[in-house]
């Protein structure tokens, strides 16, 4: 702690967003950056607290004192190799956490908690720059094989780690490039894909092996992975929407967000869709089911393709501004987050059901939603909804997209050939140890957890990871 009294002279400084008149006009990252001074007097106001609730919050355990006393001293490759030990690629969630460290930093009790997310951002992009990152592939290799089938964050930390300690590595993925969520579910505006090509070039060259528009289970039958490898971790993710079921979910123009998504981030690669594939927003109205982190990509992806107008609805109640008194510090805030997507011009609407798809000619032009109120039962301290008569209303929708969550990962196909057993909500289960139903099968991120953070799926695979190298050595 170089400066004792920083968090009291510094006041907290964000690097904010472009202009929103400027960047609805592309898909290029919204964030701005500040500069090395402004991000060492930020680093400064870390108090290297005796409890760091930061990294009790934190998923990887970042230790966030030690590489923020890095940075405020200017020490850039010491921060970085901190920063590293827990979290392989800190250029992901430096731009797409939402920093579960800083809602647990002690200044957050005042609402002026250190800039962690955009600290680690600023480490990584200096180690790059000034080629502290170097391609490091193991001294000897042990001989044993790993696959791992999918190559989203959990994948990708899995086979990082596995790969450092010296087993032959191959990742599997169905789509044409490698990233998974990252790659396809992350508009551009928030996650510059060349950031995640960066990464992947340095684990090429430590000897990590890519298989792409490659269906395990069918292109690879499933017999022949299990035989020809000595493990296999999936991390398929949980890619099962929750759908929406109500008269007129088949209608032409009600699409699921990652479709969507996906869609948009593929045209941006250079991928090219006829007219009658492409999903546009342009001059239509656009309504989103759905008041998630998915529902939120969607709206900035929208306003990007100049769609008339976008409406936001979620069948929860409004979040308060404040933590409330069952919500305390250090624990994550239940309150209302606004990204910069809802700042570029969109209209949220809260405690709304949708009940019917109206349309034209087949095609969608409208919703009929219902007011809901939640109620609590003293008891058992449970919420039951109930809809609100006379609150029915009619919203114009040409285009619906649907992003209220996932279920579960796809369970036909790989999953069920292999004969893995699933939990209750229709995860894969894994024990302790990631490891299956089946021998030397593991699971891990979303496909095992449910869907959840990135964060969460970094972790995930640096555990199944330490569990299969300790299956291999025996």
């Amino acid at each position: 702690m170089g400066n004792p009294k920083a968090f009291i002279k510094i006041k907290r400084k964000d690097g904010g967003y472009r202009p929103i008149s400027e960047r609805t006009g592309d898909f290029g990252e919204v964030e701005q950056t500040l500069d090395e001074q402004d991000r060492r007097d930020q680093a400064s106001r870390c108090m290297d607290c005796g409890v760091a609730f930061c990294h009790w919050g934190c998923p990887v355990g970042s230790k966030i004192p030690e590489w923020q006393d890095a940075v405020y001293r200017g020490n850039w490759e010491e921060a970085y190799q901190i920063l590293t030990s827990t979290n392989f690629m800190p250029e992901i969630t430096g731009r797409i956490c939402p920093a579960p460290c800083e809602k647990s930093c002690v200044l957050a009790i005042h609402k002026e908690s250190v800039t962690i997310r955009e600290n680690e951002c600023s480490v990584v992009e200096n180690a790059f720059d000034r080629g502290f990152v170097k391609p490091k592939p193991p001294k000897k290799r042990t001989g044993k094989k790993v696959a791992v089938i999918g190559s989203g964050p959990a994948g990708l930390s899995a086979a990082d780690l596995l790969n450092k300690a010296g087993h032959t590595v191959t990742v599997f993925e169905q789509d044409d490039a490698i990233g998974g969520l990252l790659r396809y579910g992350i508009p551009d505006f928030k996650l510059n894909k060349g950031i995640i090509d960066r990464r992947l070039a340095m684990m090429e060259a430590e000897g990590v092996k890519f298989k792409v528009n490659t269906r395990v289970g069918r292109d690879i039958t499933e017999k022949k992975l299990v035989a020809d490898y000595d493990a296999v971790l999936l991390s398929v993710g949980a890619m099962k929407p929750r759908d929406l079921v109500v008269e007129g979910r088949d209608l032409t123009g009600v699409h699921f967000a990652m479709e969507y998504l996906k869609q948009q981030n593929k045209v941006i690669r250079g991928v090219e869709f006829s007219e009658t594939e492409r999903l546009s927003a342009r001059d239509k109205h656009v309504l989103v089911i759905g008041g998630g982190d998915t529902g939120s990509d969607c709206v900035g992806t929208a306003i990007r393709q100049k769609a008339a107008s976008v409406t936001q609805i979620e069948i929860m109640p409004e979040p308060p501004v404040d933590r409330s008194k069952d919500n305390p510090w250090p624990y994550w805030p239940t309150t209302l987050r606004t990204s910069s997507s809802h700042e570029e011009g969109c209209n949220r609407r809260w405690s709304l059901i949708t009940k019917k798809l109206n349309s034209i000619d087949g095609r969608v032009v409208s919703a009929e939603v219902v007011g809901v109120e939640w109620i609590k039962d003293e008891q058992n301290g449970r919420m039951s909804m109930r809809e609100l008569a006379g609150s029915s209303e009619i919203l114009k929708a040409d285009l619906v997209l649907l992003a209220m969550g996932f279920v579960s990962p796809d369970h036909d196909g790989l999953l069920d050939k292999l004969g893995v057993e699933y939990d209750s909500r229709g995860n894969i289960h894994a024990a302790k140890s990631n490891m299956t139903s089946q021998a030397k099968i593991f699971a891990a991120g979303d496909a095992a957890r449910g869907a959840s953070l990135v964060v969460h799926a970094i972790q995930s695979g640096r555990e199944a990871a330490f569990h299969i190298d300790a299956f291999l050595r025996g």
